[in-house]
């Protein structure tokens, strides 16, 4: 589903990071003390959701085995964040209340509680559900123990050629100590014993990451009919070739988390880069958070493990093999009747060449109108891209400039950015390098950025730069004019394909001005001012949306027409939350619409029961912000990369848009109706926390899913007959 995946943003790392702030929420008298839900199990109830779809009969089973993968890389991850972020407060002694007030220590035994569960239960969805339905549908996952003298022939040769030579099993004994295990490999634990002396000995061997994990047994079966074996599952049975002359006592598999934060003081760094490569190079040997082990662990290599890694029992995750169904994303097999039918994104009718076999001139089009896109439906490649492309390719394009936030390995933004400065054009590349998980490869790419002669910039101190802002400055007949792309996704050509996310391509002058000022105070030393179209966090944004959600308030005391809607991935921010009270108890209609985190709760008398939160998961990870007031009968709407958390209204630069063009603001108004509407496919959030899904009616017939409908809708819009 930031990353990735397509639930994670991933990940998901976005969804977290070391944010445990006392409740910045005013102590309102007129609201209940206990008024939020604990953001730790909001999250985890989030990745429930996603399990809950892999749970589904009714989805392709490829893609139920990938929702058991997402699931598991969405745990990884909030493990070495959160729970982490958790665990080093209570050790420092630095650790405050969570949003609900309770003690840390509670919080984490609150966390283990609900993720054993949900642990086990990803375990056996994958044991009872998806694995046999794989099966049924031709793909086994077989254990060694099942297969004939013919099938276990020819794996032995691919072990001795293909595995055995980048195997190192290491011994732990008093001239060999205990071996550092690194976050997030498979691990067996062996015990041996030699035959000769009756000595026992422990010895570790990791699970080689570069090979795949799921090993073909055989090619003889037709192409419809495969087996399986995890890689863990052949090294296991061939032991006797890397401990020769040695009796195998007990073998296990097991798994490190480790906390993988990274913290940069950046007022006492000069070079940024630099502290953060060596913190990056830290972060391999973070302390141990969880231990998973495979269900038939004895209890000496089981308190062996536990001495060593230094963990509690409340860390220890006992499940049925095989561990880290992450793996699952290494199962790539082609078979389409397995999986969601296949979409190719459309390009955009504004952005269509005026004759099918015309060149299409971007420029002129966004000069004619703005453009709303909305990806995956309208292609990122045709659009977004595109628009850089000519720019960098365009002798009239003075200066481009762009925050580049997550990027693909490969990414054709960044080979535009290059050429557009090898061509001799002004580029500026604002890149944050902290985007967790993905520090390393935006470093890589800062520095091809500056040796290609681009102006690269890291943002402002303490600061991360979330936004994604993009800038084009056009010689036109003498008149400078102003191309814009604001957006709610990554410049990502990867991603873009699975994250649900909005862009505005727009001439206006006006946001031109806003977004020139913008970059010139990132490649500067603060933001001060105003914009006129834009709302810029951290000093102007939460206020904006603020002083919006009081209007509507006094709107519905004073008896007008009223109404808030409000698409986020995670509604956090206490002072956000405590404002759509008080608007509920003027009776003013909000509409939540939230793929993550909710500490909001809905439906409480007195307090916030005109409220109604929805959540959408599916093939696509929703990861749009849309902000949308009635204000009397003139919305004010506004899509943007903020959710509505303390780090991204307190401590990143976040930009969100007004969109003015009626047609987008009835686009946006649909969207939400469609969404919010009882006979689409979702889930509903209680005022205990509870989120229950709707994808079915009262007769057992499935709901509308709003993403296929939004598919066939966008796919069949017509080119338009004239020019505005």
């Amino acid at each position: 589903m930031d990353g990735d995946n397509i639930q994670t943003d991933s990940g998901l790392g976005n969804d977290f990071d070391d944010d445990f702030d006392p409740l910045i929420g005013e102590n309102d008298p007129a609201l209940p003390t206990e008024r939020y839900l604990d953001r730790e199990l909001s999250w985890l109830a989030f990745n429930q959701r996603v399990l809950e779809l892999a749970e589904d009969p009714d989805l392709p089973v490829l893609e139920r085995a990938n929702f058991l993968a997402i699931f598991a890389s969405n745990l990884d991850e909030f493990f070495m964040v959160r729970v982490a972020g958790l665990k080093r407060r209570i050790l420092t002694g630095l650790a405050v209340p969570t949003n609900i007030g309770r003690a840390p220590q509670d919080a984490l035994s609150d966390i283990s509680t609900t993720a054993h569960v949900l642990q086990d239960r990803h375990a056996h969805a994958f044991q009872d559900l998806v694995s046999p339905a794989l099966a049924e549908a031709g793909i086994d996952i077989v254990n060694w123990d099942t297969l004939d003298e013919a099938d276990r022939r020819s794996l032995r040769d691919y072990f001795s050629n293909q595995i055995f030579p980048v195997l190192m099993p290491l011994a732990v004994d008093p001239v060999h100590p205990f071996p550092y295990i690194s976050g997030l490999s498979l691990n067996l634990a062996v015990r041996v014993r030699n035959p000769k002396t009756g000595k026992q000995e422990f010895a570790r061997l990791k699970v080689p990451t570069m090979l795949p994990r799921f090993v073909r047994v055989d090619r003889r079966e037709k192409a419809d009919s495969v087996r399986f074996i995890t890689l863990e599952d052949l090294i296991a049975n061939h032991l006797g070739d890397l401990f020769p002359g040695m009796d195998i006592l007990e073998h296990h598999i097991f798994r490190v988390t480790r906390n993988e934060d990274v913290e940069i003081e950046e007022d006492e760094t000069e070079n940024l880069i630099k502290a953060l490569e060596k913190e990056l190079l830290r972060r391999r040997f973070g302390p141990p958070i969880r231990l998973e082990i495979t269900e038939d662990m004895d209890e000496v290599t089981l308190g062996l493990l536990v001495r060593e890694l230094d963990v509690t029992d409340q860390e220890v995750y006992r499940l049925p093999a095989p561990l880290d169904l992450g793996g699952l994303f290494d199962l790539r097999i082609d078979r389409p009747d397995l999986r969601y039918v296949k979409h190719v994104p459309t390009t955009a009718v504004q952005l269509l060449a005026p004759e099918p076999n015309a060149q299409p001139d971007i420029f002129s089009a966004i000069s004619r109108q703005d453009i709303l896109l909305h990806h995956p439906y309208e292609s990122f490649a045709t659009s977004v891209q595109a628009f850089l492309e000519q720019a960098a390719a365009d002798p009239d394009v003075l200066a481009i400039k762009q925050t580049l936030y997550r990027t693909s390995g490969d990414s054709p933004i960044v080979e535009a950015l290059i050429a557009a400065a090898e061509s001799g054009k002004q580029v500026l590349a604002l890149v944050e390098i902290k985007a967790r998980f993905d520090e390393q490869a935006n470093i890589t790419w800062a520095r091809k950025l500056e040796k290609a002669g681009v102006h690269v910039v890291y943002g402002l101190v303490g600061l991360k730069t979330h936004c994604k802002l993009a800038l084009v400055v056009r010689n036109e007949n003498g008149v400078l004019r102003h191309y814009s792309h604001i957006g709610t996704g990554n410049y990502n050509p990867k991603t873009s394909r699975l994250y649900e996310d909005l862009g505005l391509l727009t001439a206006d002058p006006q946001v031109g001005k806003d977004l020139t000022r913008l970059f010139n105070e990132l490649s500067g030393y603060a933001i001060e001012k105003k914009f006129k179209r834009l709302l810029v966090a951290p000093l102007h944004l939460r206020r904006g949306l603020l002083k919006s959600i009081a209007a509507e308030t006094a709107a519905a005391q004073a008896g007008k027409p009223s109404g808030i809607r409000i698409k986020v991935n995670s509604m956090v921010d206490e002072a956000i939350i405590d404002a759509l009270y008080r608007a509920s108890q003027a009776r003013v209609p909000i509409e939540i619409w939230v793929r993550g985190i909710c500490s909001l709760k809905p439906g409480v008398p007195g307090m916030s029961e005109t409220i109604k939160v929805r959540s959408i998961l599916g093939r696509y990870l929703e990861h749009s912000r849309i902000f949308s007031f009635h204000t009397n009968g003139d919305p004010q709407v506004y899509i943007g990369s903020a959710d509505m958390m303390h780090r991204n209204l307190d401590r990143r630069v976040e930009a969100l848009v007004r969109l003015v063009d009626p047609d987008h603001l009835a686009e946006i108004d649909a969207l939400f109706t469609r969404a919010m509407d009882d006979r689409t496919s979702s889930w509903w959030l209680d005022s205990s926390g509870e989120w229950t899904r709707h994808h079915q009616d009262a007769s057992g017939h499935p709901l509308d899913d709003m993403q296929d409908r939004l598919m066939q809708q966008i796919t069949h819009r017509k080119r338009p007959t004239g020019r505005r």
